[in-house]
């Protein structure tokens, strides 16, 4: 969410939620259980589907999505009959929260580009809907072609950089994207997802400003980040839609972001 609206969504969410109020972005998340399926090894991965503030590990629901599917060699499938219901929650929360989980078998070797577009999201706090369409790229079988490919869809990020097998420390580089064209100053949120690992425990956060990183896009739709430490970063360019969404029926504007993950491994 745009900065002026990150207090008044905290407090709400606060209050609503039963946690601590601090600054949370939202993140549309398509999470697979690897983004690097090698000759040999096992083709089926887990993908899950979330909606949720990363650094802070905390849910919000998340409706079935109108969109889910895979890009692949210039032509994409759709998934959304694979997606399977679940519940879960994180932080302090007290309550579970709706997400969706799919399996997904890597037939043929090349970059795989998972992506969703939700429901529309009613956010009280910013009396605006909001829609984030997600991408993550899986590359598969030794095949390295496709990462840079647009999707096609109303906004997105298309990685500069090849989008997997990156060391912590590398810079990730994507250029934003609405309605095909590169979108000029826009602001681009970014995230850890903050999950305790073997060996690894949570980040703790100094204060508050540390949750999201903020950049923005030059004249190209281009940005740069360097992502400090491993795991799973994610980058949410937001805008307003030239469109809206009745809610009782008066129109009320819809956020919507352009969300790109990325995984970082150390080196050993």
């Amino acid at each position: 969410m745009h900065p002026r609206h990150l207090a008044a969504a905290a407090v709400v969410l606060g209050f609503s939620l039963g946690f601590a109020a601090t600054s949370a972005a939202h993140f549309g998340v398509v999470l697979p259980s690897d983004d690097i399926v090698s000759q040999g090894e096992a083709k089926r991965i887990q993908v899950a589907l979330k909606f949720i503030h990363p650094m802070e590990g905390q849910y919000m629901e998340l409706d079935k999505p109108k969109r889910f599917g895979v890009r692949h060699e210039g032509a994409s499938t759709d998934l959304l009959p694979t997606l399977t219901a679940a519940k879960g929650r994180g932080g302090d929360q007290k309550q579970d929260f709706g997400y969706w989980t799919a399996e997904y078998t890597i037939k043929r070797p090349g970059d795989h580009t998972l992506f969703m577009e939700p429901v529309p999201y009613w956010e009280p706090a910013e009396d605006s809907y909001i829609v984030h369409y997600t991408k993550v790229c899986v590359n598969g079988l030794g095949k390295e072609e496709g990462w840079d490919e647009p999707v096609g869809l109303e906004t997105e990020i298309v990685p500069k950089t090849r989008p997997y097998g990156l060391w912590t420390g590398n810079v990730f580089t994507g250029q934003v994207l609405i309605k095909g064209q590169p979108a000029a100053d826009v602001e681009v949120e970014i995230e850890y997802l903050n999950e305790a690992k073997k060996n690894r425990p949570r980040v703790t956060v100094p204060s508050d400003p540390f949750i999201t990183q903020v950049v923005k896009t030059d004249a190209n739709g281009l940005f740069t980040y360097a992502m400090p430490r491993a795991g799973w970063w994610g980058f949410a360019a937001l805008s307003t839609a030239d469109w809206t969404v009745k809610k009782d029926g008066v129109d009320k504007p819809v956020e919507i972001g352009a969300v790109y993950w990325v995984h970082a491994t150390d080196m050993r």
